[in-house]
């Protein structure tokens, strides 16, 4: 699985539920999200771009040439700020105005 989930960080909102394509991610008894069938995730990355609180990871492996780093995502107003956590301790971020979504 290549998404998780960090319910300690999950407010509830529910906008990873709403754009999960294959309708894996599911809420628990306290109204936080989790993914029910984790072997199933594709990796879209779909849940990661809507989470503004930065509750959701995905795994950067080395199939994808991320040797074992992670990203998440988190919005603030019109920005959506990208960050990588490479597996050597470098941090990397990337902002993307969301009116200007082609650009950065």
């Amino acid at each position: 699985m290549s998404i998780t989930i960090d319910r300690e960080q999950c407010t509830g909102c529910g906008k990873c539920l709403k754009v999960c394509p294959g309708s894996l991610i599911y809420k628990d008894e306290f109204g936080k999200s989790y993914i029910k069938y984790p072997k199933e995730c594709w990796g879209c990355t779909s849940c990661l771009k809507e989470c503004a609180f930065g509750a959701i990871q995905f795994y950067l492996g080395a199939d994808i040439g991320g040797q074992g780093g992670y990203m998440q995502t988190r919005k603030e107003r019109d920005l959506l700020h990208w960050t990588i956590y490479k597996a050597e301790g470098e941090t990397v971020e990337i902002t993307i105005n969301l009116k200007d979504p082609n650009r950065y």
